[in-house]
């Protein structure tokens, strides 16, 4: 199925079959809370695939995807793949400008969006009437099985796309990880499907497994835990650090015999957070370490190496002048030619890092941009912030670089400016510790729930 990037996408729907809606009819592979099985999933998909083409879809054509987590994203994005087109998804979260401006570029022959949508904002999944609308008379402008957005944490969104092998590649990678969801057993989905933790680690890796997809009725740690409560079998939430929170601010009502353990993607999980998850419900905290543009990079499922991860089956990861590179045979960026991003089968994660050259043992050291210079000494503003945030009171920190090392700190709980600065005295040199600290009531965050880092933004935030 390997094809160039620079033509139209023309997927043997196949690899859809074949990888994701095999089983027998009567096996249940969502709960959302009612069951869904396998045959209603193919039937709901073929009728998907009709109204599609209706509209205009044609094999080597994109649809565009503007629908929040519920079954009818689930269907429409296997319908899409199934009809030999190529998915642009869409968080739903964008705005109108947003999206005007996504599908300009990538012209999609249809748009599918919610013309209703029931349930309130907290709601994990949500029941909706989608409508299709046709967009462009034209081919996609590239050979992707998926196109994503990246999360924009530090800058605006990259177009990143993925062939039907990647994908297939990724999924088969997740079965050779000691510490996922096996067959027979559930996944608690909190991250969004549109983004690729939710979406190869939960969606398409759990219908290939035959490991059922529990999203919780709401965003709450209450509901997370009544999920897993729910059924007697083994249970794994995937989610991300914000997750945790949730969770480890809960106090279960009873044993949880079936919470196996907890997976958790995105920025690296603050010590005192683990450790405070650990105390709470003592399941094993796993760690995955991932991008858009590669998916599962390594982990550490059995929260054995923490901070450090294991490179995932089939990924190369070397050390170059401090940063991460993985393997990577094709540039996954569409419409972009920039090799300080990715040269010759490499990728530039632009996270700097270290690898041991005895176990293979990757050890993420935070963004490469976070090296800074203050009077000639050097400063890790990650150190900085893995401070602030093991300090107490401290929910959330980011720091940055603006005419001086800044801190932007959402407090939990009584917080002065005047008592952080002198925690921090206590445990940093005086080179180190931020110049300014501005407490604000909620950090901005990306649609995956990553903290965002550009310093507009965070300037915004500051009372």
């Amino acid at each position: 199925m390997e094809r160039p990037t620079g033509e139209p996408a023309t997927h043997d729907p196949e690899w859809v079959d074949d990888m994701l809606l095999g089983g027998g009819s009567a096996d249940v592979c969502l709960r959302l809370p009612e069951p869904v099985d396998r045959g209603t999933l193919r039937r709901l998909v073929a009728e998907a695939q009709t109204r599609l083409a209706a509209a205009g879809l044609r094999p080597g054509g994109a649809a565009a995807l503007r629908l929040p987590p519920s079954l009818a994203y689930v269907v429409n994005l296997l319908a899409t793949w199934r009809s030999g087109a190529q998915a642009v998804l869409l968080d739903h979260r964008l705005t109108d400008h947003e999206v005007d401006r996504a599908l300009a570029r990538l012209t999609p022959q249809v748009v599918v969006a919610p013309s209703h949508v029931a349930g309130g904002a907290l709601r994990v999944f949500v029941d909706v009437t989608e409508t299709v609308h046709r967009y462009a008379d034209r081919p996609a402008t590239s050979g992707h099985a998926v196109i994503q957005l990246s999360s924009g944490s530090t800058g605006p969104s990259k177009v990143i796309g993925r062939t039907a092998d990647d994908l297939v590649a990724e999924v088969r990678r997740y079965t050779r990880i000691d510490g996922v969801a096996l067959p027979g057993e559930r996944i608690v989905l909190l991250p969004s499907m549109v983004h690729v933790l939710g979406l190869v680690g939960g969606l398409l890796y759990g219908l290939h497994a035959g490991v059922e997809l529990v999203p919780p009725t709401r965003l709450s740690g209450d509901a997370i835990l009544a999920a897993v409560r729910a059924q007697d079998t083994p249970a794994t939430v995937l989610g991300v650090p914000f997750h945790i929170g949730l969770l480890a601010s809960t106090r279960p009502d009873g044993p949880l015999p079936q919470f196996r353990r907890m997976t958790t993607g995105g920025e690296l999980v603050p010590a005192a957070t683990a450790q405070a998850f650990a105390d709470r419900f003592g399941v094993p905290l796993g760690n995955m370490y991932g991008m858009t543009e590669v998916g599962v990079i390594g982990t550490d499922l059995h929260g054995e190496h923490r901070p450090s991860i294991m490179p995932a089956p089939g990924i190369e990861v070397r050390e170059v002048d401090g940063e991460l590179q993985v393997s990577c045979p094709a540039s996954p960026y569409v419409g972009l030619s920039d090799p300080t991003r990715w040269a010759d089968g490499w990728l530039h994660t632009r996270d700097a890092g270290t690898v041991d050259p005895a176990s293979g043992l990757v050890t993420v050291k935070g963004r490469l941009d976070s090296q800074v210079s203050v009077g000639g000494m050097k400063v890790d503003l990650s150190e900085v912030e893995s401070t602030l945030t093991g300090l107490p009171g401290v929910a959330a920190a980011v720091v940055v670089y603006d005419d001086g090392i800044t801190a932007y700190v959402q407090p939990d709980g009584p917080l002065t400016e005047e008592t952080l600065d002198g925690l921090l005295a206590e445990r940093l040199a005086g080179y180190k510790r931020p110049r300014t600290l501005h407490l604000v009531d909620q950090l901005p965050r990306t649609t995956t729930g990553k903290l965002v880092r550009s310093v507009p933004a965070l300037r915004l935030t500051a009372p």
